[in-house]
């Protein structure tokens, strides 16, 4: 996945949930302006910002070798 891709998830993921950028400026800790930027430049967010955006909208990330079948969800939770 590329860092635009993330960017197009990360907001779609969004939309869907109802939630406005400063709904998820307030649950994540950022200010608004933030939200907006990230989603354009996805390449600048930290692993704490994507891990505290995922918790938020309900998303979970996924580490793998490409091509290799998805883990089962129920083999390591952290």
């Amino acid at each position: 996945m590329t860092a635009l891709q993330l960017g197009r998830l990360l907001n779609s993921a969004r939309k869907a949930k109802g939630l406005s950028q400063n709904d998820l400026a307030a649950k994540v800790g950022v200010g608004q302006s933030r939200v907006s930027h990230l989603e354009q430049h996805a390449e600048e967010m930290s692993v704490a910002q994507l891990m505290a955006w995922c918790a938020a909208l309900g998303l979970e990330v996924s580490i793998g070798h490409r091509g290799a079948p998805a883990a089962s969800s129920s083999t390591s939770v952290w």
